[in-house]
């Protein structure tokens, strides 16, 4: 049996791995010096998109693990958000006025943000172990032992899930993870077009008759599409996208697809963990919370999960655990009204048809008041409860 002292045991999804950012260095609050160990299942890392937004706060949140700028340098900076029906912009929502020095929403694909969280850990001196699987987990007063599919055991202090969704350390721990699975089939796939057609500085959200559909640009001069389709493709091709454009996207000038560059498919699903400790062991990102892709939420809470579970950490093992349980109660709170923003924004974009024109009107209505701008836009960006 190897023992790490004062350690953190991660079994990690490379989105959350900066959970185990702060303690392998001195940190400034506290001064400790921690021994970090993380594995992770998969083989070698992704290198699609995935998600590809990065929220104003989630920005603030990365700049205390010194990550935020490098990550900031390799984005779009997206200052403007529409809502449209077509051509007709229904909502439009600034973020270049924002509360915050980050005043835009970053478009960055995942497996860069997931690079730079990576180089940080190296310069930092941690080293992910892959792929390694953790297959038992048992409890004891003053650490916890966790197997691995190698057979060899690691004691830690603490163990931290950060294995998504069907996370083996929440069940391990007998942690519920209740919620549904919603009916709705999403089609994603990051294309590339002809000259113009979409926006090259903005993200937008179609919400024409026929349907919903999101356009992002990426950095790399693609385009990320979301659409609510059923049944989805698996692999959507050209002629999938350039249809659902025609259909539901801006008229003039037409976007024209060249290349499907990667695509996928899911179902939305709605799921909070029972509670986000169980003793020594704790849960961050997609293990704890998951939920629709409105919103471009899911990763941001997982980062923002990470860092703040990270200094709860560094404290608990410096002798003052009463920040895990903060964590695990502010943190499962927050979770909850992100859940409820992604499916209110879900519902709103895939009424039925009859009921679309209605919902246009109505949000070109609201839209004409500057406080609900204001209140999506901050909403958007998490800044509406920052602690």
């Amino acid at each position: 049996m190897r023992r790490a002292a004062l350690s953190v045991f991660l079994v990690a999804a490379l989105t959350c791995l900066v959970s185990g950012q702060q303690p392998p260095v001195k940190t400034i609050t506290t001064g400790v010096v921690v021994d970090v160990t993380v594995v992770d299942a998969t083989a070698e890392h992704a290198n699609t998109s995935r998600a590809a937004v990065v929220h104003a706060r989630t920005l603030e949140v990365l700049d205390r693990i010194g990550v935020a700028k490098p990550l900031a340098e390799l984005g779009i900076h997206a200052r403007r958000f529409t809502v449209r029906d077509r051509d007709r912009v229904l909502v439009p929502v600034r973020f270049d006025d924002l509360p915050s020095a980050y005043p835009y929403t970053l478009m960055v694909p995942q497996h860069v943000t997931e690079q730079v969280l990576r180089d940080r850990l190296t310069e930092l001196g941690v080293r992910v172990h892959r792929p390694v699987r953790a297959t038992g987990l048992t409890s004891y007063d003053d650490h916890v032992a966790v197997t691995l599919d190698s057979g060899e055991t690691i004691r830690a202090g603490y163990v931290v899930g950060a294995d998504g969704m069907h996370s083996v350390v929440r069940d391990l721990a007998g942690l519920g993870f209740d919620g549904e699975t919603l009916p709705q089939s999403l089609s994603l796939a990051d294309i590339r077009i002809e000259d113009g057609g979409l926006p090259a500085d903005e993200v937008v959200l179609y919400f024409s008759t026929r349907g919903m559909l999101v356009s992002a640009p990426l950095p790399d001069g693609s385009y990320r599409i979301v659409t609510a389709v059923d049944p989805a493709p698996e692999d959507p091709d050209v002629a999938f996208v350039q249809r659902l454009l025609d259909e539901r996207g801006g008229r003039h000038p037409r976007a024209v697809v060249r290349e499907v560059v990667w695509g996928s498919r899911f179902r939305i699903q709605e799921r909070v963990a029972s509670s986000y400790r169980a003793g020594r062991v704790l849960l961050a990102g997609d293990a704890a919370h998951t939920h629709s892709p409105a919103g471009g939420q899911g990763m941001n809470l997982g980062l923002r999960d990470a860092v703040a579970l990270g200094s709860a950490l560094a404290r608990a093992l410096g002798g003052d655990d009463a920040g895990l349980d903060d964590y695990a109660t502010a943190n499962r709170a927050e979770a909850l009204r992100v859940v409820g923003l992604a499916h209110r924004l879900t519902r709103l974009a895939t009424l039925p048809a009859f009921i679309r024109p209605l919902r246009n009107l109505a949000l070109r209505l609201a839209a004409s008041r500057a406080g609900f701008r204001r209140t999506l836009a901050l909403q958007l960006a998490g800044l509406t409860d920052r602690s």
